[in-house]
């Protein structure tokens, strides 16, 4: 058990046993993982992590997001990444990075949102519906697919907690898919990333423009419904040939 959770768990104990109430402060349920990848958790209940990441990729502080302030805060995070400043980011710095850095962005976790309700920017492979005991369900119809509003094949990693249906947004900027990203892949998509964000094509982005994509969590009890899969071609003949 890490040294601070035993101290943590022995002040609370002491707290107890003088008679004081242990407070627990909640805090906001999911980080904000930028378009580029980069986790901002809450620090505080009013802390709002878009916000502390619009701020820093705002270099001017005019207000307004450009697509060079943004291939500027993706070269940072890029140095970030880069632990071993080779000028590529390889796949032990991109395991890292899902596994210590940002593991909300792990695929086939728990909460996933319905793909309708953030901006897609390409279309992904569903995994097969299962229910909660992870049996596979062809159907749908046993077992609870969704949980708390959540669908069990719905978005993946980031896609709930960004701006953007994108599950691994570091391993995403990969354009050449040899398992590793330089610099300039990066910055190519922080630019394409930012053309997505951009649907009015105004060059600019304000940060009440991102919020209004953000994910919100469903209101306990409440399901989305399951999508019709079914194939109706299914027991049609094969169409004439020429």
């Amino acid at each position: 058990m890490p040294f601070f959770a035993v101290i943590a768990g022995t002040l609370a104990l002491a707290a107890q046993a003088d008679g004081e109430k242990v407070t627990v402060v909640g805090r906001p349920w999911a980080p904000f993982i930028s378009p580029m990848g980069e986790p901002f958790r809450a620090r505080t209940a009013d802390d709002v992590p878009i916000g502390r990441w619009f701020q820093q990729a705002d270099l001017n502080g005019d207000g307004q997001l450009t697509a060079d302030e943004m291939q500027a805060d993706a070269e940072r995070y890029f140095k970030v990444l880069d632990s071993n400043r080779d000028g590529e980011i390889d796949p032990e710095e991109v395991r890292v990075y899902e596994s210590d850095m940002a593991t909300e962005v792990q695929v086939n976790s728990k909460w996933k949102r319905p793909r309708q309700d953030v901006v897609a920017s390409a279309p992904a492979e569903q995994p097969k519906p299962e229910d909660h005991r992870g049996r596979h369900d062809p159907g749908g119809s046993r077992g609870d697919n969704g949980v708390d509003g959540y669908q069990m094949y719905g978005l993946q990693g980031a896609a709930r907690y960004g701006l953007l249906n994108i599950p691994e947004p570091v391993a995403g900027a990969d354009a050449d898919f040899n398992r590793s990203i330089t610099l300039d892949e990066f910055e190519r998509a922080a630019a394409r990333r930012f053309q997505l964000l951009d649907s009015k094509q105004a060059g600019r982005l304000a940060l009440q423009d991102l919020e209004s994509r953000l994910p919100t969590r469903p209101q306990g009890g409440k399901r989305a419904r399951l999508p019709d899969n079914k194939d109706t071609r299914i027991g049609l003949p094969f169409p004439a040939g020429n």
